[in-house]
């Protein structure tokens, strides 16, 4: 059992392991291997958006063995159906009832591979799951067994066939990424070394679902000094001078509970405000996107205006 607040070390050692051998899968990209982590320990989840063929779903997988997590991966199509993934209710002709089948959203690491070649109706079937681990299904609640993760994929949105995600949908995910492509040496080493799926099988638990539970509970409590609230609140307040819309209360928690991951992985007590904005890009500019081909990079700029607008303390 571990003991709250005790084994801070211990967490951070298990926490730099997770990550090096993340990294022997997918190799070249310890930036976004730590982003997805910090993700994973502040209780969020992840959107990838990129090209085919550079990693994603290697990625999750990878997760999910150094995790010993039950995986499951469910592939959106425009035709797949919400009780495709949440499962349904079927009559039972010897019990005279109808019992419920599990969807495959019951497991703790779920891959949402294409999330936006479903359409809007199926792509909202996750909100109730990804924002309170639960869903619901003919009037009854099932809950999800925790720890509780969501990764999606997704093309990038001018690739014919898909549907824009909705703000709602967006605003579930603690972060976006981009893996993007290897540098030249990462992809000689892949052009040369063995194959990634023949590694997957080689990988060992190195972050057990009991220890990452509480982990996932230590992180609120990395201390956050009145001066970094300060810093935050600056942020949240400039950028709904800058957008339309700007950042939500929901948006400023996110931000805060991943700095607070990350200041964890680095083995502090408390954030600094490099913490938070080493995470801004990611947890900040899919929420301030513009609209249009160009809102992805919109809302990149727009967290780069802010974090050199805005001053800390």
């Amino acid at each position: 059992m571990v003991t709250p607040g005790a084994e801070r070390p211990i967490m951070t050692d298990r926490i730099t392991q997770l990550v090096a051998q993340v990294g022997r899968i997918i190799v070249g990209k310890e930036p976004s291997i730590r982003l997805a982590v910090a993700c994973l320990l502040a209780r969020g989840h992840l959107l990838i958006e990129d090209i085919p063929g550079v990693g994603k779903t290697t990625l999750a997988q990878t997760l999910a063995a150094s995790l010993g997590l039950k995986f499951r991966r469910i592939q959106f199509t425009s035709d797949l159906l919400p009780a495709d993934i949440l499962g349904n209710s079927i009559f039972d002709r010897q019990l005279g009832q109808f019992v419920f089948h599990p969807g495959p959203i019951f497991a703790q690491l779920v891959l949402i591979d294409e999330v936006n070649r479903a359409t809007p109706k199926t792509q909202s079937a996750l909100l109730e799951a990804m924002e309170e681990y639960q869903i619901s299904v003919d009037g009854e609640t099932h809950r999800l067994e925790q720890p509780f993760f969501v990764i999606a994929t997704q093309n990038p949105r001018q690739q014919i066939g898909t549907f824009p995600l909705p703000e709602s949908q967006l605003d579930r995910f603690l972060m976006r990424l981009e893996l993007g492509f290897p540098d030249r040496a990462s992809e000689r080493e892949m052009l040369t070394g063995e194959n990634r799926r023949d590694l997957l099988r080689t990988l060992s638990v190195v972050l057990e679902a009991e220890r990452l539970v509480a982990i996932q509970a230590e992180v609120p409590k990395v201390h956050t000094a009145p001066a970094l609230l300060d810093y935050v609140q600056d942020l949240l307040s400039a950028s709904r001078a800058e957008h339309p819309t700007g950042l939500s209360p929901r948006a400023g928690l996110a931000l805060l509970r991943a700095a607070q991951a990350w200041a964890m992985m680095s083995g502090r007590e408390m954030v600094l405000p490099e913490d938070v904005q080493a995470v801004a890009q990611s947890v900040m500019a899919h929420r301030l996107e513009i609209g249009g081909e160009d809102g992805q990079l919109g809302g990149r700029a727009l967290v780069g205006h802010l974090l050199s607008t805005v001053s800390v303390g």
